[in-house]
């Protein structure tokens, strides 16, 4: 279980932020550099850096689904929506992954840099 007392929520914010501004100039490429950010701004094991990427991950699909929901079920309707949600959820998981990832590679960039 995580506990939300040990999360760092200042790097999560500006790797939200990050990865809102360079996802939309590098597409995925941004998504991922937000989170190797996040990942190199936390102290910690490689599992502490991939929580918190993944946690960017999340925040981040769920706020473009929320956003992707508003704007597409009301030029399509119900069918809009269902698309929408349904990528929404394959971004969450996708999000989930490549936010882990990225965080666990911040964290050994930092490891590396002090040696």
């Amino acid at each position: 279980m995580i506990d939300l007392r040990s999360i760092k929520w200042t790097p999560v914010i500006i790797g939200i932020i990050i990865a809102f501004i360079l996802s939309w100039f590098l597409s995925v490429i941004g998504y991922f550099i937000a989170t190797v950010y996040v990942g190199y701004s936390v102290d910690g094991e490689y599992i502490n850096g991939a929580i918190h990427g993944a946690l960017v991950g999340v925040i981040t699909a769920i706020i473009g689904g929320i956003l992707g929901l508003i704007i597409y079920s009301t030029n399509l309707g119900v069918y809009g929506a269902f698309y929408t949600i349904t990528i929404t959820i394959i971004l969450i998981i996708t999000a989930i992954i490549i936010g882990g990832i990225g965080g666990s590679l911040g964290v050994l960039i930092k490891e590396k840099a002090r040696d």
